[in-house]
């Protein structure tokens, strides 16, 4: 492994787990790969004990699993983890979408707030459907992740959001080995974001749920797609029916949107 950068920025512990959740993240460091904190230490020329704290961080995040005696792994998510994370992910944004429009409008003040958030989030949309439209898997991921991060600042719930950012994250380490490799990875990129950041500015619940069923049903028709291709692989069969209730698209047919 070649290291992607200098040291530049917080805690070396910090700066060493960001580079490298961003090389798992980037599909540099592809899923099962196995290295030790000896390796590390001396790819980024620092010392053991910084490394070994940065990589028991990603292994409580999930992305890596550690082992006594061999070092540490990329974690392998499958399909049938894919599921769970889109399903995850929408029950929490369900109750997200009732909460936001559960109350009055906010005050004259916090709406002030809330419109200078959503300037910056309606940019951050912007690119990442612009990216997702031109298959610019590096830009998307960047922008998308941030833009989920921005919009669900909005909720005012931490806790909700580092959840939901978490499952992002661990959906584009899933999702990236696959994206590489198929030369049409552009049909499976979803680019509805201008779209929800509309629905919310005009406080359209109907809009807004449509949206997210969209990103959710689009994630979910993918994962039937991927496990259509390849049953053979443990506990990723399809489910028998579609997120729309027809049959998954066994076919391989890919939506268009």
């Amino acid at each position: 492994m070649r290291a992607s950068g200098a040291v530049t920025r917080s805690t070396l512990r910090q700066q060493i787990a960001d580079a490298l959740r961003d090389e798992v993240l980037a599909g540099r460091l592809q899923p099962g790969r196995e290295f030790t904190v000896k390796q590390i230490a001396e790819q980024y020329g620092v010392s053991a004990t910084p490394v070994r704290e940065a990589l028991f961080d990603l292994s409580a995040q999930g992305l890596l699993e550690s082992d006594q005696h061999r070092g540490f792994r990329v974690h392998e998510f499958t399909v049938a983890d894919y599921r769970a994370m889109v399903e995850a992910r929408t029950l929490v944004m369900d109750g997200v979408i009732r909460d936001v429009f559960a109350g009055p409008l906010p005050g004259s003040a916090r709406q002030a707030v809330h419109r200078d958030a959503l300037v910056s989030v309606r940019r951050r949309a912007e690119e990442a459907s612009r990216a997702a439209r031109g298959g610019d898997l590096d830009i998307l991921i960047g922008y998308d992740l941030r833009f989920w991060r921005e919009l669900g600042a909005l909720v005012g719930n931490t806790y909700i959001t580092d959840f939901l950012h978490r499952l992002r994250v661990h959906a584009w380490v899933f999702a990236v080995p696959y994206l590489r490799g198929d030369a049409d990875a552009r049909n499976w990129l979803w680019n509805g974001h201008p779209e929800l950041v509309a629905a919310i500015s005009h406080r359209d619940r109907d809009a807004l749920r449509r949206a997210v069923e969209d990103y959710n049903n689009h994630s979910l028709n993918w994962a039937d797609w991927l496990a259509a291709r390849d049953p053979a692989r443990p506990g990723d069969a399809p489910r028998p029916d579609g997120p729309d209730g027809r049959d998954g698209p066994a076919d391989g047919s890919r939506p268009t949107h």
